[in-house]
């Protein structure tokens, strides 16, 4: 589950992370009020206006801009809030904003007098182990730092059985070339990054950038938070800051009925009990010349109101030209999911496209009899190479 800007800094405030002071608004007038609050709290009447959408590089896009006067405060809120922000982490349509952000503008003696940092923590795949990944050379560019300058990226692997040591915490200092307070801030704050990652279950808290002031504090400036879904039953709290209007509409749809759905751009939806079966299916479906238009696992019990849902789930999509169904009876029975199949079909209606289904296991020829025996637009295989000739062939 991603988490907006605003939101993820309240998790890092809550562990102990230095970050700046801000106020939500969902119009103009709510953000002059937040900055005119900003700046009796904090001294400061320059603040930074943040678009709230689950995507980074909004700053290249024109969603965060510095306001030095409630004037421009209100007229960047104008501009931002409703907004389709485009990104190199959106689509072409962009995202509509909904909602900014007005922070404290830690640049209070102007950029040239701030550094900026990289830091972001998430698991370090082939050791299975815990990563700190950090370079000097923070902010909008770190993606063209790590292409063309990889020597400025530094790693620091974690055990999580022993956590973070302190002094793994002062070599990530000493890599980004602090000394004195600066450096002591930053053990400090590595410290409690690291503590909110392992205390939130995240999957990933990326920082970009962290910034250090002129008088030697650190902080979270930007904030980019995923937590694993697998573990929000243990934060509630946390599961409350979903925001279902950042998820693809037809994902959350599909999560009501417990099924694991990803929305592809390709042209043959797919409808498998499995993932590693699921991602067999992509790859056959690719090698017959489609393009999966999604990835959709029913799981092992499926019924047939699950499997009925699932196929108003892939229809929705208008790129869908076939949809192959390719189940493996173990737990779940075939001649049910047979059932389920046809009892859709005739529930649905108008399905003018054609589906492909390969059944194997437990009842599987009583599954394909169903099929067969069904009169419906509907076409069986038994093997995977059948499977993948019959979607080449409604495709031609």
């Amino acid at each position: 589950m991603n988490l907006h800007e605003y939101q993820s800094k309240q998790i890092l405030k809550s562990f102990g992370v230095s970050v700046p002071m801000g106020h939500l608004a969902f119009s103009p007038d709510e953000a002059v009020e937040a900055a005119k609050k900003l700046t009796k709290e904090t001294g400061h009447e320059v603040w930074a206006v943040k678009a709230q959408v689950h995507a980074g590089g909004r700053g290249k896009g024109g969603g965060v801009k510095i306001a030095k006067t409630i004037e421009d405060v209100k007229m960047h809120a104008k501009n931002i809030l409703g907004m389709q922000l485009v990104t190199p982490q959106t689509s072409a349509e962009g995202k509509l904003v909904r909602k900014i952000y007005i922070e404290q503008n830690i640049f209070y003696d102007g950029p040239s007098e701030m550094a900026e940092y990289y830091m972001s923590v998430m698991l370090h795949r082939d050791s299975g182990k815990n990563m700190i990944m950090y370079s000097p050379r923070g902010g909008m560019d770190i993606e063209k730092v790590a292409e063309e300058t990889p020597e400025y990226i530094f790693t620091e692997i974690i055990d999580p059985k022993v956590g973070l040591m302190p002094f793994q915490a002062r070599r990530v200092a000493f890599n980004l070339g602090l000394s004195g307070k600066a450096f002591k801030e930053m053990t400090k704050f590595v410290a409690a990054l690291y503590r909110a990652y392992d205390g939130s279950d995240a999957s990933l808290f990326e920082i970009n950038p962290v910034a250090k002031t002129k008088d030697d504090l650190i902080y979270a400036d930007d904030a980019k938070v995923s937590i694993d879904d697998n573990s929000l039953y243990r934060h509630k709290d946390i599961a409350q800051m979903r925001d279902f209007d950042e998820e693809d509409a037809t994902e959350v749809e599909a999560g009501k009925f417990d099924l694991n759905f990803v929305k592809l751009d390709g042209n043959v939806g797919c409808m498998v009990n499995g993932a590693g079966l699921a991602m067999a299916t992509m790859d056959i479906i690719k090698m017959s010349g489609g393009d999966p238009a999604n990835f959709l696992d029913v799981g092992g019990t499926a019924n047939a109101e699950r499997v009925e849902q699932a196929f108003r789930i892939i229809l929705q999509d208008p790129n869908v030209k076939s949809i192959l169904v390719n189940i493996f009876g173990g737990i779940v029975r075939c001649d049910r999911v047979a059932n389920g199949i046809v009892q859709a079909y005739k529930n649905i209606g108008d399905i003018n496209i054609p589906i492909i289904v390969r059944l194997q296991g437990t009842n599987a020829e009583e599954g394909k009899d169903i099929i067969d025996a069904s009169g419906l637009k509907v076409f069986s295989a038994i093997t995977l190479n059948d499977a993948a000739n019959k979607v080449a062939e409604v495709m031609a």
